[in-house]
């Protein structure tokens, strides 16, 4: 999981901006649309790293569809420190997304995209 972590967040261009999603889970599930706001990007942007970081096994989606919740996996709880290690070593920015508590506070996450 390191390498693959290594990779999605300093071996690639938008790594800072997938290093922020994987916070903003770690405070709660979320949606792709609700990610996409609280980063204040597009919602095909968040989409195309949500992908990426389900296909290394970092975020994995319960749900249907659009309404789909984004969760961080047992197998990245598990290599949390690694995480950690490397937005250091990086340098990586993890803050500069929204709060949630900047939003609606009745916000049930399943809002339809613009």
């Amino acid at each position: 999981m390191e390498k693959a972590l290594w990779y999605l967040l300093s071996g690639t261009r938008g790594g800072a901006n997938r290093a922020r999603i994987i916070s903003l889970l770690d405070e709660r599930p979320r949606n792709a649309n609700r990610l996409a706001e609280a980063l204040d990007v597009d919602y095909n942007t968040v989409r195309h790293h949500l992908d990426m970081l389900v296909d290394h096994d970092v975020v994995e989606a319960g749900g249907e569809d659009y309404g789909e919740l984004y969760f961080l996996s047992d197998r990245f709880e598990a290599n949390r420190d690694a995480f950690e290690r490397i937005i250091n070593q990086a340098d990586l920015a993890v803050a500069g997304a929204k709060s949630s508590r900047d939003g609606d506070p009745t916000d049930t996450e399943t809002e339809t995209p613009n």
